[in-house]
C-alpha cells in the first residue's frame, strides 16, 4: 500500500513559501531539497517514490521543494546558498522532532546538508551523501579558465533553452545526468525539468549551484556520515565525491558502479544503496530468499507492478478484481520477506524471478 503524504507549507526566515511532504511514522529522515524536484508529481518507478516506500516503512519521511521550484514559491529574489539552509532550518524547525534526526542529501542538496550539520551538530544524528561535492566551477581553489567556460555554457543553456518546446537545449542536461537512460526516461525528466522551475530560475540556480564550497562546513561534520558516489557519473566526477567524503571527519565512503548521477530503481547502484543506508541507519536488510516461491499469478502481477501499471490496470489486464491484485501483492510480500512493493519488486528482479 502506498506511504499516505501529507502536504504542509512552511515559511523560510524571509517569509518565503515552502512547500513539504510528509509520509510514514517513526524516527525523522529529512532531505535537502535539491532543484529538479516536484512534491506533488512522484511517477510510479521513480527514484523519489523509490526512497518514499523505502524510508516511509518506518520512518517520518519528509522531503521539500526548494524556493523557485515545485510547489514552493516561484517568484523569489534570494537564490543563495545561504537561503538553501534556511529552507532546510525552517523544515526541520517545522518537523517537531526534539530527538536528533538522519539528514540526506543527494547532489547540490549534498552541500546543503552538509552546511546544516556543520551549523546544528545537535540536530542531525546521522548523515547521508549521494553524488555530492564540496566545490564546483567556480569556487575551485585554482579555478581552470576551461573549467570556467563550461560552467558559463550550462548557464546560457539553461536561460535559452529552458522554456523551449524543443528539447536540444534541455536534453544536454539529460544527457549528463542520466547518460544511460532510456528514450523513455529521458523524455519523462526532461519534462520535469519543464514543470520545476521558469528558465531565468534555472540559470539563477545553476549560478548558485557552481558556486557552493563547503570545504570548511565539512570539517566541522560531527555526525556519523555515510556518502555514496556512482564511480561514472557524469556529472558529478567520482573523485569530487571522494575529495567530499575525506573532509568530513570518520565518514564511510562507498563506490557504487554506474554512471547515472541519480541511478534508478532497478539499477545495482540503487539496491546497493538501499542495502549500505539499512546497514548505516541500524535496519538489517530482509534475509536473502535462496529459495524463494512465487507462483505464476505472483511473478505476473509484480511484473506489471514493476513495469509502472497501477492495482487497476493490472486487475484489468489480468480479469482479476483489484482487491485480488492486492491480495497477490501481499503473498509476494510474504514470500521474499519484504515490506513495501518497491523493495519487494528490487528482491524478485534481484533473484531473476520475474
Amino acid at each position: 500500500m502506498a506511504a499516505r503524504r501529507e502536504i504542509r507549507f512552511v515559511r523560510s526566515a524571509d517569509g518565503v513559501q515552502i512547500a513539504t511532504a510528509r509520509y510514514g511514522s517513526g524516527p525523522l529522515v529529512l532531505k535537502a531539497a535539491t532543484w529538479l524536484t516536484h512534491i506533488d508529481q512522484v511517477a510510479a518507478g521513480s527514484v523519489q517514490q523509490a526512497l518514499i516506500d523505502e524510508f516511509s516503512a518506518a520512518h517520518t519521511y519528509v522531503e521539500y521543494d526548494t524556493r523557485g521550484c515545485g510547489l514552493s514559491q516561484r517568484r523569489v529574489e534570494d537564490l543563495s546558498f545561504d537561503a538553501w539552509v534556511r529552507d532546510l532550518e525552517a523544515v526541520a524547525d517545522s518537523c517537531g522532532s526534539e530527538q536528533p534526526f538522519t539528514l540526506m542529501g543527494f547532489t547540490c542538496g549534498a552541500g546543503v546538508a552538509v552546511a546544516y550539520a556543520a551549523r546544528h551538530p545537535e540536530r542531525v544524528g546521522r548523515l547521508i551523501l549521494f553524488g555530492g561535492f564540496a566545490t564546483s566551477y567556480y569556487s575551485t581553489g585554482h579555478p581552470d579558465p576551461a573549467v570556467r567556460r563550461e560552467g558559463d555554457l550550462m548557464r546560457e543553456l539553461a536561460a535559452v533553452g529552458w522554456g523551449q518546446d524543443t528539447p536540444a537545449f534541455r536534453q544536454v542536461f539529460v544527457s549528463r545526468f542520466l547518460p544511460d537512460a532510456t528514450p523513455a526516461q529521458w523524455a519523462a525528466f526532461d519534462q520535469l525539468q519543464r514543470t520545476t522551475c521558469a528558465p531565468d530560475v534555472a540559470a539563477r540556480y545553476l549560478e548558485t549551484l557552481y558556486g557552493i564550497n563547503v570545504k570548511e562546513a565539512a570539517q566541522r561534520v560531527r555526525c556519523p556520515t555515510l556518502i555514496l558516489h556512482p564511480k561514472g557519473d557524469q556529472m558529478v566526477s567520482f573523485d569530487q565525491g571522494r575529495r567530499l567524503a575525506s573532509l568530513v571527519p570518520g565518514a564511510r565512503f562507498v563506490p557504487l558502479e554506474g554512471r547515472n548521477h541519480i541511478p534508478f530503481p532497478t539499477e545495482p547502484a540503487f539496491e546497493a544503496f538501499r542495502r549500505e543506508v539499512r546497514d548505516f541507519l541500524g535496519h538489517a536488510a530482509p534475509a536473502t530468499v535462496a529459495e524463494a516461491r512465487l507462483t505464476a499469478r505472483q511473478r505476473d502481477v509484480l511484473g506489471r507492478i514493476a513495469a509502472g501499471a497501477t492495482d487497476k490496470e493490472v486487475a484489468a489486464a489480468l480479469q482479476l478484481s483489484p482487491r485480488t491484485v492486492e491480495m497477490h501483492v501481499g503473498s509476494a510480500l510474504k514470500a521474499l520477506g519484504c515490506r513495501t512493493r518497491a523493495e519487494a519488486v528490487h528482491c524478485a528482479a534481484r533473484l531473476r524471478l520475474l
